[in-house]
């Protein structure tokens, strides 16, 4: 659906719904405020399941009893789908790819069951250029290229083919971390969180097999080797997400990550921690209050690591008054809105440079009559968002990288 709860594009795979659900749709999301909506729900034995990206609306309905992780897991993975196909997914590349849509429904859907998901696979034989097979000089359809396909989809390394070359071998790995602290308004942290992922761009030749170590806790325990002078140089990981080439089995014996990598680039590993981190940006706000109808705020953040590092992505969003009416800003370094719907300031930098300090100033205005608690906002904590790149908070380290073909040829370290 569109912003206006329209039907852009619209596949029914059991014959139990109409095109009616629209209605009920918007009803239950576009009529409701943001705090009200759920992702899920369920009217007159109909289930609904939604989720939006850019200006669109993306929903499953059906008249059984969902399996919402499995439905919320594919709308999901529909994105990332589309987007390797357009790189832009909003209401103008649907309306303008909507044939290639459908024919990607239908191969990633069958009956309404979530079949071959995996991109790799789906770019074999469904291409942007044409939504047709290929045909070759002599007008017969490639037999090759079909036999191909059928043995990625049937073979158990399905998301890597047989057969890759590449002159020069080579995989590369990057941890990338993002902190989020929530800070309270006397400037102690309340709660800290790294979201990392493990980045590979494999150009291996032929079917590779990789072993990954990490300072891994409970690795080191697994294999008796742990002691008390190591917890500074280990990590406790826990909330782990792995790509679909990774050995679980193994993982969950030997706390090794052996995998068969698929080709070019992947997100290896997702992971988050709760740490109890120092206050890598601190943030301090000053609030002065001119009348009833103005105030003024002054935001100070100061970087608390080595000049030579620099954050990136710098996100900080401080709290405001719900019956704010305008905002105006000074920035030091970056640029500053007001995001009316959440309540806050939202300052944005691309970059922050270790030791340093910026401040930004900026001038709210207030209706004439206020609300009762002018006052509730101070309770909601300042969140500050960031990576630093080439430095993980974490300590994550990667320990070694193993890598056997039966060709013989051996992985160097760069």
């Amino acid at each position: 659906l569109d912003l206006k709860g329209k039907i852009i594009i619209f596949r029914n795979y059991r014959g139990e719904v109409d095109q009616d659900v629209s209605e009920v749709f918007q009803k239950e999301v576009f009529e409701k405020e943001e705090c009200n909506m759920k992702p899920c729900f369920s009217i007159d034995q109909t289930h609904y399941a939604w989720v939006r990206h850019s200006n669109i609306y993306i929903i499953a309905v059906g008249k059984r009893n969902l399996n919402l992780t499995t439905t919320f897991s594919y709308l999901n993975k529909l994105i990332s789908i589309l987007i390797s196909y357009f790189k832009v997914l909003d209401e103008e590349s649907v309306k303008d790819n909507f044939v290639l849509i459908y024919e990607l429904m239908d191969e990633t859907l069958d009956y309404g069951y979530p079949q071959i998901t995996d991109i790799n696979i789906l770019k074999e034989y469904i291409k942007t250029e044409s939504n047709k097979k290929k045909i070759n000089a002599l007008n017969t359809i490639d037999k090759a290229k079909d036999d191909l396909v059928t043995q990625m989809t049937t073979n158990m390394c399905f998301w890597r083919k047989e057969g890759i070359v590449y002159p020069k071998n080579e995989i590369y790995m990057d941890v990338v971390e993002r902190v989020t602290c929530l800070i309270s308004s006397n400037g102690s942290t309340l709660r800290s969180e790294v979201r990392g992922v493990v980045l590979v761009n494999c150009t291996l030749s032929g079917m590779p097999k990789c072993t990954l170590g990490l300072n891994d806790k409970a690795y080191f325990e697994l294999q008796g080797k742990y002691n008390d002078s190591m917890k500074s140089k280990t990590v406790e990981m826990d909330d782990l997400k792995f790509h679909q080439c990774v050995d679980m089995n193994k993982f969950e014996t030997d706390r090794e990550i052996e995998f068969v990598p698929a080709d070019g680039k992947f997100d290896l590993m997702n992971y988050r921690l709760d740490l109890d981190l120092k206050p890598l940006i601190w943030v301090e706000v000053a609030i002065d209050v001119k009348s009833e109808t103005r105030m003024e705020y002054l935001i100070k953040a100061r970087t608390n690591f080595k000049p030579r590092s620099i954050a990136s992505n710098c996100d900080i969003f401080i709290p405001v008054p719900s019956d704010l009416k305008s905002a105006t800003f000074k920035a030091g370094n970056g640029t500053a809105s007001w995001d009316a719907s959440q309540e806050r300031i939202c300052w944005n930098m691309k970059h922050f440079q270790g030791q340093m300090e910026i401040s930004l100033k900026a001038q709210l205005a207030f209706p004439s009559v206020r609300m009762d608690e002018p006052n509730k906002h101070l309770a909601t904590p300042i969140m500050v968002e960031y990576d630093i790149p080439y430095f993980t908070v974490s300590g994550i380290q990667v320990r070694y990288l193993k890598i056997v073909e039966k060709s013989g040829y051996t992985g160097i370290p760069w």
